[in-house]
């Protein structure tokens, strides 16, 4: 990814806190010789540095992913930023945003209990803590042939990309602006952006 330097993101901790956040990825590999992605859910083991994840196995993507490295899009907030909000005609539109990518070596998991707490993880994660679904409390041969149907990974993450370009390439003043018209927005995307640019100023 293309990362001028003043919009390089170094921030361990803000970085696994947007995969946490903004977790529903783009997995890109090679397949049949052609550029090839996937849009899922991943879960994040930071002890473990790796992704969890599945496939829905008639997607064939997984057969010949293990024998290369793979690339992993996190997309977070971004948004459109207009030239007269800065008050001032020298300027040209752009865009803000925050996106974080992985590369990474995939291995295919067989073991049943690893694939069941990936799962598990998953579904915990992203049911309301007063939910009543439970996966552990499901008949387990329902989910023996729930399983047969998908193709479970794990993600050996060996490079991080992390970018937030967030107007640092101009003045302060410049980005109170911005970040005054984003706040004045319904949009949760802007809102999200003028939060972000707040608290790169401090």
């Amino acid at each position: 990814m293309y990362i001028p330097k003043h919009f390089q993101l170094n921030d361990e901790e803000m970085i696994y806190d947007f995969i946490e956040k903004y977790s529903f990825a783009t997995l890109f590999s090679q397949h049949n010789g052609e550029p090839y992605a996937t849009h899922l859910p991943l879960t994040l083991n930071k002890d473990e540095s790796a992704l969890y994840g599945h496939f829905a196995r008639p997607n064939g993507q997984w057969k010949d992913v293990e024998s290369q490295q793979v690339l992993v899009v996190f997309q977070g907030p971004h948004c459109y930023i207009s030239p007269s909000w800065y008050e001032t005609t020298m300027a040209v539109p752009t865009w803000n945003y925050v996106s974080i990518h992985l590369y990474g070596n995939m291995e295919i998991l067989e073991d049943q209990k690893v694939i069941f707490d990936a799962l598990n993880d998953m579904v915990s994660k992203y049911e309301s803590p007063n939910s009543s679904y439970n996966l552990k409390e499901i008949d387990s041969t329902f989910i023996e042939g729930m399983n047969k149907g998908i193709v479970a990974f794990k993600i050996k993450i060996t490079k991080i990309e992390a970018k937030a370009k967030l107007s640092q390439n101009h003045p302060v003043e410049r980005q109170q602006l911005v970040i005054k018209q984003l706040e004045n927005s319904s949009e949760q995307n802007n809102i999200e952006i003028a939060s972000l640019m707040k608290n790169n100023l401090k």
